[in-house]
């Protein structure tokens, strides 16, 4: 009996220093984004931003310094699985962010569910992630295919549109998006007279642009990102279609892309949660940190990943930077008004932000805000059960 009581009090003191060494020793973040390929230049900003937002705290979160294990995700969610259980299982990683493309977030929703590990999601708007995969260990910095879809959906119903035409890539933030802004348009009393789509990352446009030279709609609706938004702009003013037929689109259209763009992209109006021109202090103070860590102007990816490291800091600093504490985490990012240089915003009880959809015009090289779109707007999370 005395040997065996020895060795539980021996255990539990090599337990406790144990679990105290985890709770401050390096906190490992698995950044899972794509470095190469369309959304190259779109993964770098949201690093970029994490780690600004990192460095401002002095390197550490919740006490604990962060050591980042990154991986190239490809844009391909048939690498996906793979990838997100080798940081999960080989890296042993304490949080998962990622990613752009909606078909590897998914896979990286599935394995965070499945394996209880944080998701904080800086991008991919997947309308499930937030919906029928919603999780207390799954978050989103950005944004919901649904929201600034249905916004422009809206602005375009205002304007007195009638017939619409969309234009996507054929895969999950494609098709969220264009049916948001049908939803939204046709509530309004317009009708999207043709859906068009092609395979993702294909861009060879030339013959969905003669079809809508045909079809003679009021507008069109698109959402293309990274190098696919930049043909498509360049390729619909080549066809003399930005003349006759306004082009609308999720932001993502002209954030990031406007210096490839070039004059092709003048005049064009997105909506999205993020403009170039806020001018608040919080925005402002941003940009100008941004720009001197990075040499480069920010955009709503470098927003994105600055937030995401954000929701991560408020949990992590609740918990004491004991991050097998989910519950408590969830609930300190559930109750706290996130200071983001978008403007402060909230989380949904399906942990999607509730946010401004600005509605904004391209000016230069700037994605300049014209009004707010939609206030406060809540994703309706259709098939969270959370």
């Amino acid at each position: 009996m005395n040997l065996l009581r020895t060795s539980l009090i021996a255990t539990c003191v090599i337990a406790a220093p144990l679990a105290m060494a985890q709770n401050t020793g390096k906190l490992k973040v698995g950044l899972m984004l794509p470095y190469t390929g369309t959304y190259a230049a779109l993964g770098t900003a949201i690093e970029n931003g994490f780690r600004l937002f990192v460095a401002e705290q002095g390197g550490k979160i919740g006490g604990r310094e962060i050591e980042y294990v990154k991986v190239d995700d490809e844009s391909d969610p048939s690498k996906a699985t793979d990838n997100v259980n080798k940081l999960v299982k080989r890296d042993h990683v304490d949080v998962l962010v990622g990613s752009v493309h909606s078909g590897v977030a998914m896979a990286m929703a599935k394995v965070a569910k499945d394996t209880n590990t944080l998701l904080i999601v800086p991008n991919a708007g997947a309308d499930a992630v937030t919906g029928p995969m919603c999780a207390p260990n799954i978050f989103r910095s950005s944004f919901s295919s649904w929201q600034p879809a249905y916004a422009m959906g809206e602005v375009a119903a205002k304007k007195g549109a009638k017939k619409a035409v969309t234009i996507t890539h054929k895969y999950a933030a494609g098709d969220e998006s264009v049916r948001a802004f049908r939803e939204a348009f046709e509530k309004g009393g317009g009708q999207v007279v043709k859906d068009l789509n092609l395979p993702f990352p294909g861009v060879e446009f030339q013959a969905l642009l003669t079809e809508i030279a045909a079809l003679k709609p009021d507008v069109v609706y698109t959402f293309f990102a990274g190098g696919a938004a930049v043909k498509f702009v360049k390729d619909y003013a080549a066809a003399g279609l930005k003349k006759s037929i306004p082009l609308y689109g999720a932001g993502f259209l002209t954030d990031g892309t406007l210096d490839a763009q070039g004059a092709d992209a003048d005049g064009l109006l997105t909506t999205l949660h993020y403009a170039d021109s806020l001018n608040t202090p919080r925005d402002n103070s941003f940009r100008l940190a941004y720009a001197k860590t990075y040499k480069l102007q920010p955009d709503v990816y470098a927003v994105q990943g600055y937030d995401a490291a954000q929701i991560l800091a408020i949990g992590t600093n609740a918990v004491k930077g004991d991050l097998n504490k989910k519950a408590e985490f969830a609930a300190a990012v559930e109750k706290t008004k996130i200071d983001s240089p978008r403007g402060a915003f909230m989380l949904s009880k399906a942990h999607n932000p509730v946010q401004d959809i600005y509605l904004r015009q391209v000016v230069g090289k700037e994605n300049k805000m014209l009004s707010v779109a939609s206030k406060a707007l809540a994703d309706p999370a259709r098939g969270c059960k959370m």
